[in-house]
C-alpha cells in the first residue's frame, strides 16, 4: 500500500514524514524535517543507514522499561528520552508486564478496554506529567538540528500520535486532516495487527469475536480516541488552542516560531 509520508525502510513500517501536509492558509510543512515513528529497535542495517543520512535528533516517548526491552539502536542521531507515562499502561505502552495485562482485559470485556483506551487519551489532557513532556517534546523542537527531528513510542500510534495532533494543530492543520495523519497509523500496521491479534488469540485459547474486538480497541488507533482528546481539552481548557496556551503554556511566540521552521509558502 502506497501511504503518504512513509519512509521507504525495511523493518519500520510505521516510520513516516509529515511532509507537504497543508495548513488551513495554504502553507505546507517542510519537507525532511518532521517524522514520526513506532520504536526503532529491530532496524535493519539499511535502515539504519536510511536513518543516519535523514534523521539529526531522536525523542524516545517510551517508558524505561520499554527502552530496556528494546532499546534504541545507535546511527549517530542525538537523542532525548521523555517518557509520556514512567510506568507501564495497558494497550500503550508494550512492554511484557503491560502486553500480558492487555491479554487479561481482552479476554474480560471489550467495552472494558474501550474505556480504559478512552481514559488513557483523556489522561494525555488532564495529568500535569503528560503535559509538562508533551510541552517539553514542542520546546525542543524550537531548536532543530540540521537533520530532521523523529519522535517515537513503541507502535507510534498513542503517544506518538498526540505530539503529532499538538504539533500539526500549532501549524494550522485541520482537524479533519490531522485526523487522517492519526489514521494513518492503521494503515501502516494493518499486518503488524493482524499478526498479533492471531497470537494473542492463541495465548488466550483461541480467537474469538470478543477477544478481536477488544484487541482492535487496544491496538489500533480509533476515532473516539481522537474525539476524547479534543472533548477533553474542550471541557478543561476551552479548545485544543486552549489546551495548548495553558495547559502546555506555549507562548504565541514559541508557537510562530516553530511555524517559521516548519511551514513554506
Amino acid at each position: 500500500m502506497d501511504i503518504p509520508g512513509r519512509l521507504p525502510l525495511e523493518t519500520l513500517n510505521n516510520t513516516r514524514t509529515l511532509d507537504g501536509i497543508r495548513t488551513a492558509d495554504g502553507r505546507t510543512i517542510r519537507k525532511g524535517m518532521l517524522i514520526r515513528s513506532g520504536h526503532l529497535y529491530g532496524a535493519s542495517q539499511s535502515d539504519l543507514a536510511l536513518l543516519r543520512d535523514t534523521v539529526g535528533l531522536v525523542i524516545d516517548l517510551r517508558s524505561g522499561q520499554e527502552r530496556a526491552e528494546k532499546p534504541d539502536p545507535s546511527f549517530g542521531a542525538a537523542l532525548v528520552e521523555l517518557p509520556i507515562y514512567d510506568t507501564q499502561q495497558v494497550g500503550v505502552t508494550r512492554d511484557e508486564v503491560s502486553q500480558k495485562e492487555a491479554f487479561e482485559r481482552a479476554a474480560r470485556d471489550p467495552q472494558a478496554a474501550r474505556d480504559y483506551m478512552t481514559q488513557v487519551y483523556r489522561a494525555f489532557v488532564t495529568e500535569q506529567t503528560a503535559r509538562s513532556r508533551y510541552a517539553r517534546f514542542l520546546r525542543l523542537l524550537l531548536t532543530p538540528p540540521q537533520k530532521a527531528v523523529l519522535w517515537h513510542c513503541t507502535a507510534g500510534k498513542d503517544r506518538t500520535g498526540f505530539a503529532a495532533i499538538l504539533l500539526l494543530e500549532i501549524l494550522g492543520v485541520d482537524r479533519d486532516t490531522i485526523l487522517t495523519d492519526y489514521l494513518r497509523t492503521n494503515d501502516c500496521l494493518k499486518e503488524e495487527c493482524a499478526a498479533l491479534t492471531v497470537f494473542l488469540g492463541e495465548k488466550l485459547g483461541g480467537l474469538t469475536p470478543q477477544i478481536e474486538e477488544a484487541l482492535d480497541d487496544l491496538f489500533l488507533a480509533q476515532r473516539t480516541y481522537f474525539d476524547a482528546l479534543y472533548e477533553t481539552a474542550a471541557r478543561d481548557f476551552g479548545s485544543m488552542d486552549g489546551f495548548i496556551r495553558s495547559g502546555l503554556g506555549i507562548t504565541e511566540a514559541e508557537r510562530e516560531q516553530l511555524r517559521k521552521l516548519y511551514l513554506t509558502n
